[in-house]
């Protein structure tokens, strides 16, 4: 007959699966909380974390994700920024593989995809506040500068939308013929530029504004139009034309 010493173990093993399973249980539960909620009330009901929460749930099914959803927030500053981050970045935090990464990245994707749709589908001109928060989700959070041209056709309609330039945390090379040359293999009619600054200062710089009108100037007697410069950056943007330093 084994003494009470011997017999503990055993009573660790019979107590330990219940613990575990009463721990599954637990964010089981919650997950179905957090499905109900989003299928009853939608996804704006949620917080932050938890909207973060529940799209890793699909990543990692077996886990209790709610201190990574926070965590990630935390690491990273906000949602957005998140999203933002390159796979590598993400795959920093302890807990986020291939899959998890893969996963978030395609989420912006996802995002990005449907607010181009939105002014895609018709004259940019007459929605232009989708074209400028399409661009603020796509560039905002960059860490280094980027130069985007979106090309029109004649109905002001998109052709193509393109990162022809990145650059450093300060500066794009930017290059006219090279921007003209491009517009002319697409028949662009008219053009929008738009380009970052991650510093949020969104003052433009007496290069800024000289990198335009020579954009300007090399288009010009390709009767393609310079329709906007816009410039982006995570607290908001400002126009050249609305500021004066674009003129037609």
């Amino acid at each position: 007959m084994a003494n009470s010493s011997s017999s503990e173990p055993i009573l660790d093993i019979i107590a330990q699966p219940s613990k575990k399973a009463g721990e599954k249980s637990h964010y089981l539960g919650h997950r179905d909380r957090l499905r109900h909620k989003v299928l009853t009330f939608g996804s704006d009901v949620l917080q932050d974390y938890e909207l973060l929460e529940m799209l890793l749930t699909y990543a990692i099914p077996r886990r209790d994700v709610k201190p990574l959803a926070k965590e990630l927030i935390s690491s990273f500053g906000s949602f957005s920024a998140v999203l933002n981050a390159s796979p590598e970045e993400l795959k920093r935090i302890k807990g986020i593989k291939d899959n998890t990464a893969a996963l978030i990245v395609t989420a912006r994707g996802c995002a990005l995809r449907m607010m181009k749709n939105q002014f895609s589908s018709g004259p940019i001109i007459k929605d232009w506040k989708s074209l400028i928060e399409y661009c603020k989700a796509d560039m905002g959070q960059m860490k280094n500068e980027c130069l985007r041209i979106i090309f029109l056709d004649s109905r002001s309609q998109l052709i193509r939308d393109e990162i022809l330039q990145k650059g450093t945390v300060s500066q794009t090379p930017v290059y006219p013929r090279e921007i003209a040359k491009r517009a002319l293999e697409l028949g662009a009619v008219s053009i929008v530029m738009v380009h970052n600054h991650p510093a949020c200062d969104m003052r433009p710089s007496k290069n800024d504004i000289q990198m335009t009108k020579a954009v300007q100037n090399a288009l010009a007697p390709l009767d393609i139009s310079l329709i906007d410069h816009i410039i982006i950056s995570k607290s908001g943007h400002i126009s050249f034309k609305a500021c004066g330093f674009l003129k037609d």
